[in-house]
């Protein structure tokens, strides 16, 4: 009996320190299908952290370009963001976004949208 609630214990401490492990919960990765729904022509802080080069080539409704490769003015840049509205973000892949949604987050963002796709994601049919 005692070696049952000895595992039982266990399973309840166990269970406990897994619900208390932090969750990002500010940084949610979204597809072409939310993009179109939640951004396409709507007011919203879409932004573009690839190369003005890339940026210029195309890029998706009325994003904004914060060149990510160029980070003391992309940090300047994030500064003129509202905080208190989604940010969505996207690069060409979706390497370069995750890491600006990382940026954001640690600037205080708590509605930060990962285009995981990206921009070559967006251009398929």
């Amino acid at each position: 009996m005692q070696h049952i609630f000895k595992k039982g214990l266990f399973l309840v401490f166990f269970v406990g320190i897994l619900s208390c492990q932090s969750q990002d919960t500010t940084i949610t990765r979204v597809d072409k299908e939310a993009i179109k729904a939640e951004v396409i022509g709507k007011d919203v802080q879409l932004v573009d952290v690839r190369t003005p080069e890339e940026y210029n080539a195309g890029h998706i409704d009325d994003a904004i370009n914060f060149d990510l490769s160029n980070r003391s003015a992309f940090m300047k840049q994030v500064e003129t963001l509202d905080k208190d509205q989604p940010v969505y973000v996207y690069c060409l892949v979706g390497s370069r976004s995750a890491y600006a949604a990382k940026i954001l987050r640690s600037k205080g963002f708590t509605k930060i949208y990962d285009y995981s796709g990206g921009y070559n994601d967006w251009m398929k049919n």
